[in-house]
């Protein structure tokens, strides 16, 4: 069974920091690509980020330069660095990873989502 849990919210004041962590835990064999979404209330959930498995990466226009996702294959964890909070970026945030489990010969790749974590920027 698979788990991929967020962590790392907070309420933070404009200008300020979060640093995301997604991370797999479970009988995984690799995390692929993995994207982050969040959504504020009232709105639709929107696409952040991505990094898919090789470290390349790709960002909404709205948070670019300010977003910054990497990831630690050997702990099966994705993070998602958020500098020069903005009172917008208030949501929660979720993480979507392509894991694949089984074994060396029957190999599945399925899409999890995290729970999501709550970031408040505070103006």
């Amino acid at each position: 069974q698979v788990h991929v849990v967020e962590s790392g919210g907070g309420l933070v004041q404009a200008g300020g920091s979060l640093r995301l962590s997604c991370a797999a835990s479970g009988s995984i064999r690799s995390i692929g690509t993995t994207d982050w979404y969040r959504q504020a209330p009232g709105k639709e959930r929107e696409f952040v980020a991505r990094i898919f498995s090789g470290g390349t990466t790709n960002y909404a226009d709205s948070v670019s330069g300010r977003f910054t996702s990497s990831r630690d294959n050997a702990k099966n964890t994705v993070y998602l660095q958020m500098n020069s909070l903005k009172p917008e970026d208030t949501a929660v945030y979720y993480c979507r990873a392509e894991i694949t489990t089984g074994s060396t010969t029957i190999r599945t790749t399925s899409t999890y989502w995290g729970q999501g974590t709550q970031v408040t920027v505070s103006s």
